[in-house]
């Protein structure tokens, strides 16, 4: 996609300036942008077509979550936005569980939380594909990391890291968060 399209930026301009890893339906684009499943879908292959690995965030807002119907609607994200791709495509696919109920309100899905959503979602992966795919996907938890978190979040099974937001616009909060892994 070329030409000036004023508020976005192209693939070929992020690579341009050696960008090669790209959020798609982060929670904000999703609200404020009324980015649906299918649009994603589309982006998802508009970076796999351009060797750029998407980062595909997926999760549920607080009323989902108090209804405890995340499984499901984490469920219907996936399989709209990421099902339709081969085990090859989906393999170069980055996934990030953001629980949207825990982004920049200082709440925080527990640790257990995070490694079930997870877990939920690495299942759900073999069941459409395969455990030996499953076991090539990343799957990262962004929601309100912090230092006094991230150690008990990141050490969970099915959490192979993290996404983190607000935190990381502080550089002595995002060193902390680095140094409690340690």
């Amino acid at each position: 996609m070329n030409g000036a399209y004023t508020g976005e930026t192209s693939i070929e301009m992020l690579q341009s300036v050696g960008v090669n890893h790209i959020i798609i339906g982060h929670s904000e684009r999703r609200e404020y942008f009324n980015e649906s499943n299918e649009i994603l879908a589309a982006k998802v292959d508009l970076c796999l077509a351009n060797n750029a690995t998407p980062i595909f965030c997926c999760g549920e807002p607080l009323s989902v979550r108090e209804a405890n119907e995340q499984d499901a609607f984490v469920a219907k994200q996936l399989k709209e936005s990421l099902f339709h791709l081969s085990a090859e495509q989906i393999v170069k696919v980055v996934i990030a569980y953001e629980p949207i109920w825990a982004i920049g309100t200082g709440k925080t899905a527990t640790s257990q939380q995070a490694q079930d959503i997870q877990a939920f979602i690495r299942n759900e992966i073999a069941k459409q594909y395969s455990n030996d795919v499953t076991n090539e996907i990343s799957i990262l938890y962004g929601g309100s990391v912090k230092a006094a978190n991230a150690k008990e979040i990141f050490g969970m099974p099915d959490v192979d890291g993290g996404l983190v937001g607000g935190a990381s616009l502080v550089a002595t909060e995002f060193n902390a968060i680095i140094n409690s892994l340690s």
